[in-house]
C-alpha cells in the first residue's frame, strides 16, 4: 500500500483492495518525494511529519518511509519484499496523474501490477460530466450532478496484518531543508519575511481527526449554517487539515454529520473541493494560468511600490483592521478563516493590483491545509479569473466586510490586539504583538495603505480594459 493523501486505516478504498490482494499481508510504504515535498512550507510539512508519526503508531511501526523519485523507489520496495501488486489511492492534480502512470509503467516492466482504487474526493474528479460530455464550469451545476451521482458509504477498517522494511528516511526529515527565497526558486519579495513555521498548528494524526470531527458535531454542527461566516466566533468545521492529508475521507465527515440544516450547509461546502479538483483535473493549466481568457490581458503592477505594499499585506500592516487580522492568524497558525482569507485576497488584488497567483503562492506557503485546486480557484474566483459567473464586479470592501463578520470586534482583538487601539486613533504606548521571524516595531497610528474607494474604480477600470484587450485579440 502506496500511502498519499490517505494517511488513515479507516475508511481506505485502497487499503481494502491491498489486503485482498495481498491476502491480508499489507506492506505499507510512504515516499518522500522531493517533487512534491521540496516547494512545501514548514506548516504543512510540520504536520505531516507528525501525521506519519501518528499512522506509524496506529500501523504497529511498520511503516516504511523512503526518499526518492516514486517511479524508482516503488518497484524497488516492491521487488525487495516481493509484493505483485502495489495498490494506490488516485491522483489526479497535475503532478500527481503523471506521476502514476510513470510508476505503473515502472511496475509493469517489472511485471508487478499498480491498482488504483477510491479518491480523497467524494467523486473521483473527471467522473461527473455536462451533458455535452465536458468538465462543469458552475458549482450549481457540479453540485446537481454530485447529489445525484451520490458516493458510497464508509468502510471499516480492513482486516490486515501489517509487514514493515528497512527505511531509509524518517517523518522528521520533512521538517529539514525548507528553502528560502532566492535558494530554490521562491520570490525574491518574499526576502526577509516571515515564513514559518507558524506557532500553532493543529495536532495530526488520523486519531486527532476523528476527535476533531466529534467536537464539531457535538458543538458546532447545529449553528454551521448560521455561524460559519461569522468571524468572531469558533463557526466553522476545522477540518480542512485532516481531509487534505486524508486523515479523514469527506464521506466520513458527511455520514457522521447525517442530516439537517448544518449537514447539508456543510456537504454543500465540501462540494466546493470537489468541484475545484474537477476543474483542476479538466484544465491542469489553472493552477498557473487565468481560467478566463481576458485574464491574460490584466495589468498588474510589478515595481517597487508593488513590492513595498505586498511586504505591508503580508505582514499585517495595510491599516484596514480585517485585513491585517487575516494576515495576522495565518502567519500564526497556519491557517485563516475562510471569509477572513476571501477578504484578504481580495485586498491584494483589486486595491493593491497584484497578481493573484503571487497572492496564492503565499498562502500555499503558510496554509497547513494548502491544497492546490482549492486554493489557486479560489484565488482566482476571488480575482475574477475563474469560475464565478459574474467574477470582476465583486471587490470586497474591507470595513463593511468587518462591519458585517466582525460586528464586536473580538476577530480582529484577538490577532491584532492593543495595536488596534492605536490604528483606530484611540492613545495609549503598547507595542504590536511580534510577528514570527520580524523585530517588534513601536505601535503608532498608521494611515491605511491605500484608499479602498479610489482602488475599487481603477480595479473595475483594469478589469474593463483587459476584457476590450481580449475582445480584440479574439478577432
Amino acid at each position: 500500500m502506496w500511502f498519499r493523501r490517505d494517511l488513515r486505516l479507516d475508511d481506505n478504498p485502497a487499503l481494502h483492495e491491498a489486503a485482498r490482494a495481498g491476502s491480508g499481508r499489507v506492506v505499507p510504504l510512504f515516499v518522500l518525494d522531493p517533487k512534491v515535498y521540496g516547494p512545501v512550507g514548514p506548516n504543512r510539512r510540520s504536520f505531516l511529519a507528525g501525521t506519519l508519526a501518528a499512522l506509524d503508531r496506529e500501523l504497529g511501526g511498520t511503516l516504511v518511509v523512503r526518499r526518492g523519485s516514486p517511479a524508482t523507489v516503488v518497484p524497488a520496495v516492491a521487488r525487495e519484499v516481493g509484493a505483485s501488486t502495489v495498490v494506490v489511492t488516485r491522483g489526479s492534480g497535475p503532478y500527481g496523474a503523471r506521476r502514476d502512470t510513470w510508476v505503473g509503467e515502472a511496475l509493469a516492466g517489472d511485471g508487478l501490477q499498480l491498482v488504483v482504487a477510491g479518491s480523497p474526493y467524494l467523486v473521483t474528479p473527471g467522473t461527473l460530466r455536462t451533458s455535452t460530455g465536458g468538465g462543469f464550469g458552475v458549482f450549481s451545476a457540479f453540485l446537481r450532478a454530485l447529489e445525484r451521482a451520490g458516493w458510497p458509504a464508509p468502510l471499516p477498517e480492513p482486516d490486515a496484518r501489517y509487514e514493515g522494511a528497512p527505511s531509509d528516511a524518517r517523518a522528521e526529515d520533512l521538517l529539514a531543508g525548507v528553502a528560502s527565497p532566492g535558494s530554490a526558486g521562491l520570490p525574491e519579495w518574499w526576502q526577509g519575511l516571515p515564513l514559518g513555521p507558524a506557532a500553532r498548528l493543529p495536532e495530526p494524526g488520523p486519531r486527532a481527526a476523528r476527535s476533531a470531527l466529534e467536537r464539531f458535531v457535538r458543538a458546532g454542527l447545529d449553528s454551521y449554517a448560521e455561524r460559519r461566516d461569522d468571524l468572531g466566533v469558533e463557526g466553522t468545521s476545522r477540518l480542512s487539515a485532516y481531509l487534505h492529508f486524508g486523515c479523514l475521507h469527506p464521506r466520513t465527515v458527511l455520514a457522521r454529520a447525517g442530516t439537517g440544516r448544518g449537514a447539508d450547509r456543510l456537504r454543500s461546502e465540501l462540494a466546493w473541493r470537489d468541484f475545484y479538483a474537477d476543474v483542476l483535473w479538466h484544465r491542469p493549466q489553472s493552477a498557473r494560468e487565468p481560467l478566463q481568457a481576458f485574464g491574460r490581458h490584466l495589468r498588474w503592477d510589478e515595481d517597487g511600490t508593488a513590492r513595498e505594499r505586498f511586504i505591508a499585506w503580508a505582514t499585517a500592516r495595510t491599516g484596514y483592521d480585517l485585513v491585517d487580522a487575516a494576515m495576522r492568524q495565518l502567519l500564526e497558525e497556519g491557517w485563516a478563516h475562510n471569509r477572513a482569507r476571501m477578504v484578504a485576497a481580495s485586498f491584494l488584488v483589486k486595491d493593491l493590483h497584484i497578481d493573484w497567483r503571487l497572492g496564492a503562492r503565499w498562502y500555499m506557503w503558510h496554509l497547513v491545509d494548502g491544497d492546490l485546486a482549492s486554493n489557486q480557484h479560489g484565488w482566482q474566483w476571488v480575482a475574477g479569473t475563474g469560475t464565478d459567473a459574474a467574477p470582476f464586479h465583486r471587490i470586497f470592501n474591507p470595513e463593511l466586510q468587518r462591519q458585517r463578520f466582525d460586528p464586536t470586534g473580538s476577530y480582529v482583538a484577538r490577532y491584532l490586539g492593543p495595536e488596534r487601539e492605536h490604528r483606530s486613533g484611540g492613545t495609549g504606548d503598547a507595542q504590536t504583538a511580534p510577528l514570527p521571524g520580524l523585530a517588534v516595531a513601536q505601535a503608532s497610528p498608521r494611515p491605511r495603505l491605500v484608499d479602498h474607494a479610489h482602488e475599487r474604480a481603477e480595479a473595475l477600470a483594469r478589469f474593463a480594459a483587459a476584457r476590450e484587450r481580449a475582445r480584440l485579440s479574439d478577432r
